[in-house]
């Protein structure tokens, strides 16, 4: 399985790529909104993990944007972030968002939303349904 990692913060993107890779997954990282779209064009991936506040393009509307798409709107996204406040979360979860992670996380917790992202796709019956 593939996960692309987006966030503006490399040490971020390093770190939740170790949580990952420790994990067996496959990882592609991204710096931003725009990066993660480019990125798609030529990369399959599973699964989206995105921080929220990003330059050129933050994490909501990189949800948006690959929900309207047709190619990539199956894609769950898993929204980890510093911002806490409800009302952000909300707009994520609108905008299409799989769930929604406070930073600082552990690799535990990462593994577990991953896990329940995936249960949930199953029993709708797979990423198209």
């Amino acid at each position: 399985m593939k996960i692309m990692v987006v966030d503006d913060c490399k040490t971020t993107r390093k770190l939740l790529s170790m949580y990952l890779k420790s994990r067996g997954f496959e990882v592609v990282t991204a710096e931003n909104g725009l990066d993660a779209i480019e990125k798609l064009a030529s990369h399959d991936v599973n699964l989206i993990m995105s921080d929220l506040n990003m330059p050129f393009m933050d994490g909501i509307e990189l949800v948006k944007n690959l929900k309207n798409n047709p190619t990539t709107s199956h894609i769950p996204i898993l929204m980890v972030t510093t911002e806490a406040d409800p009302e952000e979360k909300q707009k994520a979860m609108e905008a299409g968002a799989s769930a929604y992670l406070v930073k600082p996380v552990t690799a535990e917790v990462v593994a577990s939303n991953i896990k329940e992202i995936l249960k949930n796709i199953f029993k709708k019956g797979g990423a198209d349904a």
